[in-house]
């Protein structure tokens, strides 16, 4: 390449990187702007990372650190390692998840959610102020963990199907 052309090249190279360090948006509206002659403004939209409205992450880290909060509120043992543990074996962190094939599927109440809670349990031990719905992520950790409280003293005490 001639000497001539570089500092050209160069200064471009740094307002691409530039423009990537100061976020993607602005990449994205600036960079039709480089060597064009007319461009249109790309649509801005803002986004957020999702979250539970009671402000935590709407991902299973953000579950369990919620249910966590609501569990030491109302003196259910329990810890991140020992729910982690046990969504890993029971739904792969799935909150959809349910099984229609083993026993209690069987009787007509399948096993449901994250924690894999069948219908009598979740309405037994379910916990004021989360949902009546043994979907909803937060509803079905801290039901789960309040029934192994009471069966086994700590979801951290559960090491297989309970």
């Amino acid at each position: 390449m001639p000497a001539a052309a570089q500092p050209h090249r160069t200064r471009n190279n740094r307002l691409v990187r530039t423009l990537a360090v100061l976020g993607t948006g602005a990449a994205v509206l600036a960079l039709p702007l480089v060597g064009a002659t007319s461009a249109a403004a790309a649509p801005t939209t803002a986004t957020t990372a999702s979250t539970t409205p009671a402000g935590y992450p709407n991902n299973l880290d953000g579950w369990i650190r919620e249910s966590l909060a609501i569990m030491a509120e109302k003196k259910i043992p329990g810890t991140y390692n020992g729910i982690y543990r046990n969504v890993m074996r029971e739904s792969s962190g799935n909150p959809n998840a349910i099984n229609l094939w083993d026993s209690n599927a069987v009787k007509g109440t399948p096993s449901k959610g994250l924690l894999q809670v069948i219908d009598p349990t979740f309405a037994t031990y379910h916990v004021v102020g989360t949902s009546f719905d043994p979907y909803d992520p937060v509803a079905n950790i801290t039901a789960a963990c309040n029934y192994a409280a009471a069966r086994y003293g700590s979801i951290d005490n559960v090491f297989g199907a309970y």
